[in-house]
């Protein structure tokens, strides 16, 4: 009788986890079977959901409910506080696996090369969201001594910070942050936050939704220049043919022309507004200064070479995540991604690397929004199972489960399965029951292994 297919997935956020329910759902799960582990380098599951929305987005965190769905299948075991390639390598997942998807995401912040870059104030979106979403690895404290903030960027990784840095603390009390982001956050001083792209309203790529909600807050009054606001032949045409675009310029166009109110914190969008250097004195940021832009009838901006000083004491780039160079696979470096034709990794001559696959933002780049790595996750399964077919996995030399148990045993790793995720579970929501929340994130890594029965 033949063996379960035997496939690692090298990740647990949303990518791993829609490409494990793709190989649940197909028919290769019926007869004969697959047997799916999960490796996540966190001691919880769930990814970018856990650990790079923001925490007053519960209708996006939701989506943690369907992932646990997929997660209670028998067929899956999850290998949480597992690194890749520290804990388990390339050939290690080989030994026990008849394939490997990688789907390992995208967490560092992309490099802006302009001037004053690297000054103390000077921060990546990143590293600001692994904070207030309660990261493990990253410290527990953040400096919030500026009053004047600049944030780089017009996605929705740009709003996300721009809201959490002008919202009271005590706004997002009810969430999950843990209680060191409480505490730094009540201790912000910025009361004036300033967004910065360099092209037009048209070209913003804000959702409509998460751009709406930075007008929800009773203490942020959300301000853009009627000036702004102005498109050209290319940009007109990108609103006709883009709903969510049209959308946006709407909502800019109506917030433009009313009268600015008296919410205590201010939050300027500007458009047309190239940065070009962050000024700093004493190795710190004393400013921003950004060259006027100007559309050129394409949807594109030009420089005019109208230079505008800002008083800001801190600058945020969110101008793009980047994923982390994966050990034994290619790798893309303008792109930060791993080459693939349609999920099967591509080495530098253009063959396929036996067995091995990839998902997700580690396969695309970070763009687009969690339910679109449901496509991806689909087209990559169906081609590593058109290889099954056409026999080009290669034969694992110890495919049994109990393999990697006793692989992970005897390297002394100490890890987190699917039935410690609900202990986790259970001890962050019975933190949060006192004070009337959902849960409140543990964060120290050692504490969740503890809390997980590792």
């Amino acid at each position: 009788m033949p063996r379960p297919l035997r496939v690692a997935i090298v990740g647990a956020g949303p990518a791993g986890i829609y490409a494990a329910d793709a190989l649940l759902k197909s028919e290769v799960a019926a007869d004969p079977g697959v047997s799916i582990d999960l490796f996540e380098r966190m001691p919880a599951p769930f990814g970018l959901i856990r650990y790079g929305v923001a925490p007053d987005h519960p209708r996006i965190k939701g989506i943690v409910t369907a992932l646990h769905q997929v997660l209670d299948k028998p067929q899956i075991r999850l290998f949480g506080n597992v690194d890749y390639p520290t804990d388990i390598s390339l050939d290690d997942l080989r030994d026990f696996y008849d394939a490997v998807i990688f789907s390992t995401g995208a967490m560092a912040d992309r490099a802006l090369s302009i001037p004053g870059i690297d000054l103390d104030g000077s921060y990546g979106a990143a590293d600001f969201v692994s904070w207030y979403d309660g990261h493990p690895d990253v410290p527990r404290t953040w400096p919030l001594e500026a009053e004047k903030v600049a944030v780089l960027g017009v996605g929705n990784v740009a709003l996300d910070v721009a809201r959490v840095l002008a919202k009271t603390a005590d706004e997002l009390l009810p969430t999950e942050i843990p209680q060191n982001v409480y505490d730094g956050l009540k201790a912000n001083k910025a009361v004036e936050i300033h967004v910065f792209g360099r092209r037009g309203p048209a070209q913003a790529k804000f959702s409509p939704m998460e751009l709406r909600e930075l007008d929800h807050s009773p203490n942020i009054e959300v301000i853009v220049d009627p000036e702004d606001i102005d498109y050209d032949a290319g940009s007109i045409e990108t609103r006709r043919g883009n709903k969510q675009a049209d959308m946006v310029a709407k909502t800019l166009e109506n917030w433009a022309i009313r009268d600015v109110g008296d919410r205590p914190h201010k939050l300027f969008l500007h458009f047309f507004e190239s940065p070009a250097e962050i000024l700093g004195e004493d190795g710190k940021v004393v400013g921003l200064r950004t060259e006027r832009t100007a559309l050129d009838g394409t949807g594109n901006v030009k420089g005019t070479g109208e230079f505008k000083d800002w008083d800001v004491t801190a600058v945020y780039r969110a101008v793009g995540y980047l994923s982390e160079k994966l050990p034994k696979l290619p790798w893309d470096l303008g792109s930060g991604t791993v080459p693939d034709e349609g999920g099967r990794v591509i080495e530098e001559g253009g063959t396929h690397l036996q067995s091995t696959y990839v998902t997700g933002w580690i396969r695309r780049g970070p763009v687009g929004l969690i339910g679109h790595t449901k496509g991806d996750a689909n087209e990559t399964v169906s081609n590593l199972l058109a290889d099954r077919a056409e026999g080009r996995l290669h034969t694992p030399a110890s495919p049994a489960p109990e393999a990697v148990d006793a692989f992970l045993a005897g390297r002394n790793v100490r890890y987190t399965t699917w039935e410690g995720w609900h202990r986790l579970d259970a001890a962050e929501r019975a933190l949060g029951e006192p004070q009337g929340r959902e849960r409140v994130k543990i964060v120290e890594r050692e504490e969740m292994l503890r809390k997980s029965g590792a």
